[in-house]
């Protein structure tokens, strides 16, 4: 049973949540506060497993009491945010302080979109729940075979086929849908050997935070990067914006048509897929949308198989922290055409279960921390020229 504080000044909010996950047969709303010094009072008699933060409280904002959280006992935090401007901004304080995901809620209506959204916040508990806190750096090592670590996921207890719905990683058992996004069938393309190199990565859970260390550790002349974040609407412009400012590379929110290329990295949009296409010798970017493709939208995979198709062996991807499968099969895709695939390994994630499911299928080349991946991109941009 996943035990869990939901602190928000909204009544109705705080009501809602402790009905709707009262209804689960793995989640128990222990208690609620409608500020943050009431929860701490409530949090010295049993400390929950998860919390559920809204930002914009009395007495004590949201950031505040997140902070004094990680320094007294670092507990997995979902914020719960209004999908405003500038909210959006303030939510990204938010994670750069140890916040695990988001979930966006409108400023009117919240009764019937808690409702119509209450799987997508049963399930960010659920991969709250497994989140490990702190991860200390390491130094650089060598990529791990992926071979030898499948050889142990395999070898590993499955949880039971009800959680597996519950947690999105049914989606195996499923029909995937990226063929309806990408408008094409999975077939061979006449490559181009002499296209650019291409680095394209996707992250859920955790990545946030483990992205900010990727991308700041990257050059200016770094190859081009496309990156899947699952992060809802109005929040993936103020994240790129503030990877922007702490990395030496150029970081945006991907625009229809941008071009992919050296030292530019391209967030894909919440709410819409991030599709690579190439024209000649380049790369660019279609921003479109569609169904959801693995419980997503941006759907990693979806990123993933379109890579496959553009730049074949000219590719690198790399599958990062995060719950659910979404991006195992479009990795899979890759290193079938060539590209070098990397996992994150299961110490420096969060929650291993994207990863996982990777290396599962078959689809990951080596498998590597969190503090080398920017070296691993680093390395793969020399080799691009010599």
């Amino acid at each position: 049973m996943i035990k869990v504080m939901v602190v928000d000044d909204s009544s109705v909010v705080r009501q809602l949540m402790q009905e709707l996950l009262g209804a689960t047969s793995d989640i128990q709303v222990v208690s609620t506060a409608s500020d943050p010094i009431f929860a701490m009072r409530k949090m010295r008699q049993e400390w929950p497993d998860v919390i559920v933060l809204d930002i914009e409280m009395p007495r004590m904002d949201g950031i505040t009491f997140l902070k004094q959280i990680m320094a007294l006992r670092p507990t997995p935090v979902i914020i719960c945010s209004t999908r405003t401007d500038s909210s959006a901004g303030i939510t990204m304080e938010a994670l750069a302080a140890g916040a695990v995901s988001i979930i966006s809620k409108p400023a009117l209506g919240v009764r019937d979109f808690l409702h119509d959204t209450f799987d997508d916040l049963a399930n960010a508990i659920r991969a709250a729940a497994q989140a490990h806190m702190g991860h200390p750096p390491a130094p650089y090592t060598q990529p791990a075979p992926a071979t030898a670590i499948a050889a142990e996921v395999r070898t590993s207890k499955a949880p039971p086929r009800e959680m597996l719905h519950h947690q999105g990683w049914m989606g195996s058992l499923q029909k995937h849908s990226a063929d309806v996004v990408l408008d094409a069938p999975r077939g061979s393309d006449v490559f181009c050997p002499e296209t650019a190199r291409i680095v394209a990565i996707g992250a859920s859970t955790g990545g946030p935070q483990a992205l900010e260390l990727v991308l700041g550790g990257l050059s200016p002349h770094c190859p081009g990067v496309v990156v899947v974040q699952h992060m809802p609407e109005r929040f993936t412009h103020s994240f790129a914006e503030r990877l922007h400012k702490i990395s030496q590379v150029d970081v945006k929110e991907a625009v229809h048509l941008d071009m992919v290329i050296p030292g530019r990295v391209l967030i894909a949009p919440g709410g819409m897929h991030l599709v690579v296409k190439r024209d000649g010798v380049q790369y660019y970017v279609e921003v479109i949308n569609g169904p959801l493709v693995s419980r997503h939208k941006p759907s990693v995979d979806v990123l993933f198989r379109s890579v496959a198709k553009a730049a074949g062996s000219n590719a690198v991807g790399i599958i990062m922290t995060g719950m659910g499968d979404d991006g195992a099969r479009g990795l899979k895709e890759m290193a079938d055409r060539g590209a070098n695939t990397y996992a994150q390994d299961e110490r420096s994630s969060v929650v291993f279960g994207m990863p996982k499911e990777a290396i599962q299928l078959g689809g990951v080349h080596d498998v590597i921390s969190l503090e080398n991946i920017s070296a691993v991109i680093e390395q793969y941009g020399l080799r691009e020229l010599k």
